[in-house]
């Protein structure tokens, strides 16, 4: 409750936070059009591929790019203004740097950047869920070691819903379910980024104009996001995934409670304790009333489940109308609407002022593995998330290693060496496996929880 005078300190003793961005796309300039205005934050560096886009970002989002940009780390440090490279290795060595954010969406990218950034000292917020997902696990070890912050990105539904679980578990409630809205059918599995805007209602032309990547927002069509991002929050609270994938089940804010509950007691859920993603969408197309498309979610109930207690702690949920299932016995919080980079200034503060996380994978509990959209034959190559050839599920990761399963943050730029068919799950052995750093990291997590998870099991 008290990051913002603690930042106000930090500016009036001269000591800002110093922050890195390495991607200036939607989610870091959205983090740009906050930190303009925080006191006690400074933006040392940003790195993108085109320092241009860089300029843009700032220009877009109310800098004064010319009085702000300079071309030395050592200059930006001593006057406050902000250097601008293409190069993200040199921004994470750069003298001062205390807080490294990768924006950029390519998870053997953020791996590397995560990796550096442990051995330079710098805390980490991974706003790249994709390289979360891919080895998250082993890096948060990795800084633990270092005495080192790695952290999920505020703002973005996986931290919003870890803050949520951990609100229901400080105040002595049990959970159910967890997880967001989304917008989804079945037949998206299949979607590809020549099909993508026919479901956004928008022409190719108008999605090009402003600048939407079809590739990128397909992996939220498909399925492939909403199983990053549950894997994300598994890993991270220890809740289950549902062993055949995500249902999607289309809800409304009005009857979480009634359906994200066990199927014993009426509701959807294998068992308590669940991650899971609601439709905005019912079966046959139509909308689902009370949606939470952009929103994320959590249901509890008492922990007391037959006492006198559980009795009381369900009078109340009814006393202050909290929203329950008909029994009373499950109850549900919701937020209608995330802000993605316009709320990542809370984990940068976090990080720095109170080497705390906004969440962190702990364990890996969930996996997201690549499936073949379409019947696909030997010498393809596969084109990763929101591509034309594979869309990722999410899976157990005792089901995930015992397989086999390619994940989906490897499953860009290799080739095939059989075929396999739709519906079909790519494994390690259908593919020419590259040498680099993110399999060996891959590897060497898979090797490290692998064992944790036999021996659980």
């Amino acid at each position: 409750m008290n990051l913002y005078s603690m930042l106000q300190r930090r500016q009036s003793e001269g000591r800002p936070i110093r922050v890195g961005l390495i991607g200036a796309g939607k989610f870091g300039s959205m983090f740009l059009a906050q930190a303009r205005v925080i006191p006690g934050m400074q933006i040392l560096g940003i790195a993108d591929l085109s320092p241009d886009r860089a300029r843009s970002a700032l220009a877009s989002t109310g800098w004064d790019v010319e009085a702000v940009v300079t071309s030395s780390f050592e200059e930006a440090r001593d006057s406050g203004r902000t250097c601008i490279t293409d190069d993200g290795e040199a921004l994470i060595r750069a003298d001062g740097l205390d807080v490294v954010i990768d924006a950029t969406g390519h998870p053997t990218a953020g791996l590397q950047h995560a990796l550096l950034a442990a051995e330079q000292g710098r805390h980490m917020v991974m706003v790249n869920v994709e390289a979360d997902v891919l080895a998250g696990p082993y890096l948060a070890a990795q800084f633990r070691k270092a005495d080192l912050v790695y952290s999920m990105a505020y703002g973005d539904q996986p931290a919003l819903i870890c803050e949520m679980i951990d609100w229901a578990r400080t105040c002595g409630f049990r959970v159910v379910a967890a997880g967001k809205g989304t917008k989804y059918l079945p037949g998206y599995h299949a979607s590809t980024p020549d099909t993508v805007w026919e479901h956004y209602g928008l022409s190719p032309e108008e999605a090009e104009k402003g600048g939407m990547n079809p590739q990128m927002f397909n992996s939220f069509l498909d399925g492939t996001k909403s199983g990053i991002e549950m894997a994300a929050v598994s890993n991270a609270a220890g809740l289950t995934a549902p062993k055949d994938g995500l249902l999607f089940p289309p809800v409304g804010v009005h009857d979480l409670p009634k359906v994200l509950k066990p199927r014993d007691h009426g509701g959807v859920l294998e068992q308590a304790g669940m991650v899971e993603v609601v439709s905005s969408e019912e079966r046959d197309g139509r909308h689902v009333f009370g949606d939470l498309r952009w929103g994320v979610y959590v249901t509890f109930e008492a922990m007391d489940d037959a006492g006198i207690g559980a009795d009381y702690v369900r009078r109340c949920f009814r006393e202050y109308q909290v929203v329950t299932d008909p029994s009373g016995r499950y109850a549900t919080l919701f937020r209608p609407t995330h802000l993605i980079g316009l709320e990542l200034p809370v984990s940068v503060a976090n990080a720095a002022l109170r080497g705390e996380p906004t969440g962190t994978s702990e364990a890996f509990n969930s996996d997201v593995v690549a499936v073949a959209k379409r019947a696909l034959t030997a010498g393809e190559v596969l084109d990763g998330e929101g591509g034309y050839t594979v869309w990722g599920r999410l899976m157990r990761a005792s089901d995930s290693l015992s397989r086999g399963g390619l994940p989906i943050g490897l499953a860009h730029g290799v080739t095939l060496k059989r075929a396999v068919a739709e519906g079909e799950i790519v494994v390690w052995q259908d593919v020419e496996v590259p040498d680099g750093d993110a399999v060996n990291v891959r590897r060497d997590m898979e090797e490290m929880f692998g064992k944790r998870l036999e021996t659980a099991v």
